[in-house]
C-alpha cells in the first residue's frame, strides 16, 4: 500500500510542476506586448527538485535555487504555443498515470472484500 501512496505523491508532484509551467507560459503570452518584459522559463527538473529531498546541504544553507529564470529576448508567441502543446501532452500522460494508480488501488480494495 505504501507503494501506491508514493506513486500518488509522485504523480501529484509532476502535476504540480505541469501546472506551474502552464502559469509561466500563460504569463509569457499575456505579456507579449509589454515593453521590457523578459520571457520566463522553467525546466521540469528544476520544478520537480525545488525544495525537494534532492537539495544538498549547501543549497539549503544558501537558499533554494529560483526555478523561474528570466530569458533574454522577447516572447515568441509561436514558440510559447508549441510549449503549451508539449505541456498538454505531459498533462495527459500524468493524468493517465494517476488514473491507473487509482484503478489499481480500487482493484486491490475490491479483491479484499
Amino acid at each position: 500500500m505504501d507503494f501506491k501512496l508514493s506513486a500518488i505523491d509522485k504523480t501529484k508532484t509532476v502535476l504540480d510542476a505541469i501546472s506551474k509551467k502552464q502559469e509561466i507560459l500563460a504569463e509569457n503570452i499575456t505579456n507579449t506586448n509589454t515593453p521590457g518584459y523578459l520571457r520566463k522559463d522553467a525546466s521540469f527538473s528544476q520544478l520537480l527538485n525545488a525544495g525537494g529531498p534532492l537539495d544538498t546541504k549547501l543549497s539549503k544553507r544558501i537558499g533554494p535555487n529560483p526555478f523561474i529564470m528570466e530569458q533574454d529576448g522577447e516572447v515568441d508567441v509561436k514558440k510559447e504555443l508549441v510549449e503549451l502543446q508539449k505541456n498538454s501532452m505531459y498533462y495527459a500522460v500524468a493524468t493517465r498515470r494517476m488514473s491507473s494508480v487509482i484503478t489499481q488501488m480500487q482493484t486491490v480494495t475490491n479483491v479484499g472484500q
